[in-house]
């Protein structure tokens, strides 16, 4: 299905009861995929700037423009949200023809089609030189960094509010309480958005994270000192955040899909409320400008406010113009690497081994399981032959063929395995070329090689009459080469505005050991039933709330430095770091 045209406005608008605005901006020319997807559903926002000056309540106006489109009855059932705490404007249920008719009102901005976007998915601070040990602000405790995200595990060691007193006198915010959810002394307010879209059948309808993502980022951020963290060894150390001693907010944006009209939603709460630094690890690819763009909206008021907003660049590197979010006045986040890496070897049945990378936690005690190439078992059920079978994508491998086996696939899986592991397999080989530091959980024993080494499986496979592997268990090694930028991290220009470079700057976000949601597939695959309350896992995603961090850091020592001063002192203070595109596991 085509994309619809969207309905942008650029012009000179009149806010309700406000000043006039005048457009600044110009139009435009995988770890987990963050592209936009148009949603099936009409929900439009209408984006109108600022708030009345005189603060009046925008909701009956709102509605009253609602019902110049519609009669009463149908204007109010249309609205779905209203935005009236930080900024103007609202959702509503809209025709193409009816969007058109509000975009042409007096003091409207922009109207823009609802969109989905998704989560952009330790060692870490010691290797930036950021010790647990560092000088701290007495102050650290009165800044509140408001998470954006899938929400949080609060039972989480890393969210203990041991030594902590009640919440700064700033804090104007809330905690959605509940028979399943509650907040402490450290998660100082929580809420959660949903306004389309249905719930899944492990999701909360309260702020508690079922994804696991929105607890690694906050716990990054923010979280406590917890000792002995590992995934299930690995990683094994102490487990915190860049700033302990900081209040956390949550703000439930991701069930794991993210919508526009609750990513405005949250922002709206969170200026409002008080929160000092905003984190938002989500992201799309909006070819178009700011207008259109719930995050840069967001942002742009959070600044007006004195709030910084840190964004994750994206992981769809290494390819020009990729950086997902770029808004001039956030800070745009782009991952590099830590000195640790792991790798997984296969051992075959000549006693051969051979060198691979992922996170890999199973131990086979060096059983050995039967070898099986995906193109000699399509799925033919389904109509698939031996051309699409080989890449052990979605439906392609036949269950009878595979099971028990380790299937040996063409090319990387983006679906973290997920064929290999519905068809019952015993374990995966993937091959390609794909740069070292890019290691994934997978719902099986599974391992990524490089294309010559995959060569000599498969040439091994054809000699023997029956062929067997083992994969062993990941080990962990000092990676002498980092920090450096990995491929999969989104690159600049600014798609907009190609003279206001991006990403801003670059933290660590290969390979990060977190909180996670004990809940939650560590694979990201449903049907792993493995659970851990700390997970490695790697992203822009993790990035952003190191950047956060650092932001609230400089926060705490010159809290009256503006947004502009912060990102500042970060990116003039950071070191140069180079592009490995060509550095290539063995």
């Amino acid at each position: 299905m085509g994309k619809e045209e969207e309905v942008i406005i650029n012009r000179k608008v009149v806010a309700v009861g406000g000043p006039q605005y005048t457009s600044i901006w110009e139009p435009p020319s995988r770890v987990p995929v963050m592209d936009v997807i148009i949603d099936l559903s009409i929900a439009y926002i209408v984006y109108m700037g600022d708030m009345p000056e005189d603060e009046v309540s925008t909701f009956p106006f709102h509605l009253n423009m609602l019902q110049k489109v519609f009669d009463s009855h149908t204007a109010a059932g249309s609205l779905l949200c209203s935005y009236k705490r930080s900024f103007n404007g609202f959702a509503a249920r809209l025709t193409k023809e009816e969007a058109q008719i509000l975009s042409r009102m007096e003091g409207v901005v922009s109207v823009f089609r609802n969109r989905k976007k998704k989560l952009h998915t330790t060692r870490s601070w010691d290797f930036i030189g950021f010790p647990q040990k560092v000088k701290r602000s007495t102050v650290e405790s009165d800044i509140i960094i408001g998470m954006l995200d899938s929400g949080i595990w609060p039972e989480s060691s890393s969210f203990d509010d041991k030594g902590f007193g009640p919440p700064p006198f700033k804090w104007k915010g809330t905690c959605e309480v509940s028979s399943n959810f509650t907040c402490n002394n450290k998660i100082i307010g929580a809420k959660h958005y949903q306004t389309v879209g249905d719930y899944g059948k492990s999701d909360f309808k309260s702020p508690r994270d079922s994804y696991g993502h929105g607890t690694h980022t906050a716990s990054t951020a923010a979280g406590a000192a917890v000792g002995k963290a590992s995934l299930s060894g690995l990683g094994h150390g102490t487990a915190r955040g860049g700033v302990p001693s900081a209040r956390l907010a949550v703000y439930k944006v991701c069930w794991p899909d993210c919508y526009d009209v609750d990513i405005l939603a949250a922002f709206d709460d969170a200026i409002a409320d008080g929160v000092d630094i905003i984190s938002l690890s989500v992201g799309g690819f909006d070819p178009d400008n700011y207008f259109t763009n719930s995050i840069a909206i967001g942002a742009f008021h959070a600044v007006r406010k004195g709030i910084l907003t840190s964004v994750s660049a994206g992981n769809r590197g290494p390819g020009l113009a990729s950086v997902a979010n770029f808004a001039p006045w956030a800070l745009s986040v782009a991952a590099s690497t830590i000195d640790r890496q792991f790798f997984t070897n296969i051992q075959l049945g000549d006693q051969k081994i051979y060198e691979g990378i992922s996170v890999d936690i199973f131990d086979l005690n060096n059983r050995t399981f039967p070898l099986i190439y995906g193109g000699d078992a399509p799925n033919r059920t389904k109509g698939v032959d031996e051309l699409s079978s080989r890449y052990c994508e979605k439906d392609s491998l036949d269950q009878n063929l595979v099971k028990g086996k380790i299937v040996l696939c063409d090319g990387f899986s983006y679906s973290f395995g997920e064929e290999a592991f519905r068809a019952g397999a015993a374990g995966a080989i993937f091959q390609g070329r794909l740069a070292g530091e890019v290691v994934d959980s997978f719902p099986l024993p599974a391992t990524y090689l490089s294309v010559k080494h995959a060569t000599k499986i498969y040439m091994y496979m054809n000699s023997t009459r029956n062929p067997i592997a083992s994969i062993w268990k990941s080990r962990e090694e000092k990676n002498r080469v980092a920090p450096y930028i990995p491929t999969f991290s989104s690159r600049g220009p600014n798609p907009v505005s190609p003279n206001i470079l991006k990403p801003d700057l670059a933290a660590p976000g290969a390979q990060i050991l977190a909180a996670w949601s004990p809940i939650a597939p560590i694979s990201f695959v449903r049907g792993d039933k493995r659970r851990e309350a700390y997970n490695i896992i790697t992203g822009t995603s993790m990035a952003c709330p190191h950047a956060s961090a650092a932001a609230t850091y400089v926060k705490s020592f010159h809290p009256t430095w503006s947004p502009a001063a912060i990102k500042s002192s970060l990116m003039t203070t950071g070191k140069s770091l180079i592009p490995m595109e060509d550095y290539l596991i063995p």
